[in-house]
């Protein structure tokens, strides 16, 4: 037998490409994601030692933690097995073509009760330019043609932290709006972000200038907002998890309460009566 190949989703060489030609000055997106991380490792109240950071952009992320270890979002991560007490995996989830692959990677750099938090675009993510952009080129052309990455639901991202062997798992979104004066604004921001497509199965060749003028004009019809100009969502995901340890807090065994709820509340506890068919 021979083992299945996985789907490729994204097509790396293109995704390299469009991130070498992002723009220092465009990467609100990271700046965002900079600011929430900081804020939860306050919050995490521990000194961390030995900090690697996952990201597809290394200027951006050294020039904020100097003293950690900057490594790319290779299918591969290179990672010693638990030789670290913190990994920051940012804003480059929703690119990878195993994602659960990369958080059972991570839990294997980290040492026991060592920190996993990563961050990336989630399933609300332009919805608004997903939603003209298939509306205008199924009017056009007849046909749709993948455009938008397809990024996942915040209800199902906790159990990826589970798959991959986590502790204490938690998922949590932020969403973000952000305005533009139309969409092909919005869509050239995306190119200076390099977060444009990169997708396998894109279409090679330039999209029909029609194609783009009606999604323009089904967006502004649809989302325009009260200073006539378009709004665009941008949903960032944070994904916190341990590496199992035996001094973690661990849950109890069921029917080892020692008091009662009905007690703490002072109330009268009203027994379960099953009916009989």
């Amino acid at each position: 037998m021979t083992a299945m190949t996985m789907p490729q989703l994204t097509d790396r060489t293109a995704l390299e490409r469009n991130r070498q030609r992002a723009e220092p000055d465009a990467l609100f997106l990271q700046e965002l994601a900079a600011d929430e991380l900081q804020e939860r490792l306050i919050e995490v109240n521990r000194t961390f030692k030995s900090i690697v950071i996952v990201t597809g952009f290394p200027d951006f992320w050294r020039e904020r933690y100097p003293d950690a270890t900057i490594i790319p979002d290779d299918e591969t991560l290179s990672l010693k097995p638990q030789a670290h007490d913190l990994i920051l995996h940012m804003m480059c989830l929703h690119w990878a073509n195993d994602p659960v692959g990369q958080l059972v990677q991570s839990r294997h750099g980290l040492e026991p009760d060592g920190l996993l938090l990563c961050t990336f675009l989630g399933g609300q993510t332009l919805h608004e330019l997903r939603t003209s952009l298939a509306e205008a080129e199924a009017a056009i052309t007849g046909g749709l043609s993948p455009r938008i990455a397809p990024m996942g639901e915040i209800r199902d991202l906790g159990g990826l932290l589970q798959r991959a062997g986590f502790a204490l798992p938690v998922a949590d979104s932020t969403p973000i709006t952000a305005s533009y004066a139309n969409a092909f604004h919005l869509m050239h921001d995306l190119r200076k972000m390099g977060e444009n497509n990169a997708l396998t199965q894109r279409i090679k060749h330039i999209t029909r200038r029609n194609v783009l003028t009606e999604a323009s004009s089904i967006y502004a019809a649809n989302f325009r907002n009260a200073d006539n100009r378009v709004d665009a969502t941008f949903e960032i995901i944070t994904l916190t998890g341990w590496a199992p340890s035996t001094t973690q807090q661990q849950p109890l065994r069921p029917g080892s309460a020692k008091a009662r709820l009905a007690d703490a509340l002072n109330t009268t506890e009203t027994p379960l009566i099953r009916s009989k068919d």
